[in-house]
């Protein structure tokens, strides 16, 4: 889970501060010292932590803050605003062009996962109304056209090659001549990569950048390296003057170091992030959130994107009017729990909600979580369409609960589990009907799921 370490020793140490009701420079001077530790542990570069603490502790031992009434609560505050601003203050959004094709450049070392990210790049475009063209750059490496093609063909966006003998140069130029008559309003250029920085390589990139002027020169780093990830960022900034950065892996990152310290280093903002290994792993990176993330305070602003993406309204309106009438069956149950899995996996969203801070989250069993889920849809598959419009039919008899166990290869106690999960779900909505009554505006239309 991206930040895990770092989530929790800050977390922590800052709920020592919100547990005392006055503060003194003394409780300042102490926590900071852990923050100034938790953040080394991360893998932050020393020099970034050091101006952190220092702003930090500067702003909190303000009047204002001590003779407070929530002194803690304030200086939450503080940490977040500054975590925030040390990752860039707010979301960097790409440079298109005023005229013709936005031309975008991805560099970095061999292995970074510029192929992939080239893919993931031209699909969460593709969700803004552009079309994209991928352009196969590098000709060294053994089958990295091939892999592009197969990148372009899994997301249906088209691959522009010539092959391993034309010169990089004279491929991304004629790219962006074939781009521009194919109507492709972005070209997203994959360039070649090596194990290692070296003057052939920054050569070749500076040629490219020289001959297509690109709106953007976008740098790949593997999160997980840490400090690797920023000293290769302030060398190709040197070289290449690049305008951002993705950072790949950020879901497997649990000290979140490179994303820290990247732009206070670089001097460049993190654009993009990669979250997993499908090619819609892929988000915007947002710095205000992810110090939100981090300090358990939630990202609900993501959590309403990701639902609107993933679920289909009119079914989630149809579902909670159900809801509200008590109509409830075995089916809509169904439909809301593949509403749920729409999301994405639950470790995922549950970072994202606010007051669950990493320690607690750690303590869930996701992976059992899960598993229920796909046990409870297997039994409800089991059963017939009339059980499943009809739960009462299941609930009083044994015997279908006996042939529906052996049917879904799950228990009878499965079973009744399942009945009990329907049965307080049904006896929320009636408390939630007899609470929206007094509105004439319920917020449940537009929620997709609740149990």
């Amino acid at each position: 889970m991206a930040f895990e370490g770092l989530a929790e020793k800050l977390q922590a140490t800052l709920k020592k501060l919100k547990g005392k009701g006055k503060l003194n420079e003394k409780d300042i001077k102490e926590a900071m010292r852990e923050v100034k530790l938790a953040l080394l542990e991360a893998d932050v570069n020393y020099k970034v932590v050091k101006n952190f603490v220092s702003n930090v502790s500067t702003k909190c031992v303000g009047e204002e803050v001590l003779q407070s009434l929530t002194p803690g609560q304030q200086v939450v505050k503080i940490v977040n605003e500054e975590l925030t601003n040390l990752m860039g203050g707010s979301q960097s959004k790409l440079n298109y062009a005023s005229t013709g094709p936005t031309v975008i450049m991805l560099v970095g070392l061999q292995g970074a996962g510029k192929t992939t990210m080239c893919g993931k790049l031209a699909l969460e475009l593709r969700k803004n109304n552009k079309k994209p063209l991928l352009v196969a750059c590098d000709i060294y490496r053994p089958a990295a056209i091939k892999q592009l093609q197969v990148v372009g063909n899994q997301i249906d966006i088209p691959v522009f090659s010539m092959g391993d003998k034309i010169s990089p140069v004279d491929i991304a130029k004629a790219a962006i001549k074939q781009g521009r008559e194919d109507g492709n309003n972005v070209i997203i250029i994959d360039t070649a990569g090596r194990l290692h920085i070296d003057e052939e390589l920054m050569q070749e990139l500076k040629d490219v950048k020289e001959a297509i002027t690109p709106e953007e020169i976008l740098l790949v780093v593997d999160s997980m390296t840490g400090q690797d990830a920023v000293n290769v960022a302030e060398s190709f900034n040197n070289q290449l003057d690049i305008t951002g950065v993705i950072l790949t892996k950020l879901d497997g990152d649990t000290r979140g170091g490179a994303a820290l310290s990247i732009r206070s280093i670089a001097e460049k903002p993190i654009k993009f992030v990669g979250v997993g290994e499908k090619m819609s792993d892929f988000e915007v990176f947002y710095p205000d959130r992810m110090a939100s993330r981090i300090l358990g305070m939630g990202d609900v602003l993501s959590l309403i994107e990701k639902a609107q993406e993933s679920i289909d309204e009119k079914e989630a309106g149809d579902l909670a009017k159900k809801m509200m009438s008590s109509e409830l069956n075995f089916e809509d149950y169904l439909t809301a729990m593949e509403q749920m899995k729409k999301l994405g996996p639950l470790d995922k969203l549950l970072e994202m909600v606010p007051g669950l801070d990493s320690k607690q989250l750690g303590q869930v069993d996701l992976g059992k979580s899960e598993k229920q889920m796909s046990g409870a849809e297997a039994i409800i598959h089991s059963m017939t369409i009339k059980e499943r419009r009809n739960p009462t039919l299941v609930i009083g008899s044994s015997s279908r609960k006996k042939r529906i166990a052996l049917g879904s290869g799950t228990t009878i106690q499965e079973i009744n589990k399942l009945i009990k999960g329907y049965e307080m779900m049904k006896k929320q909505m009636k408390q939630m009907k007899s609470l929206t009554k007094k509105s004439k505006k319920g917020m449940l239309g537009k929620m997709p799921f609740m149990s």
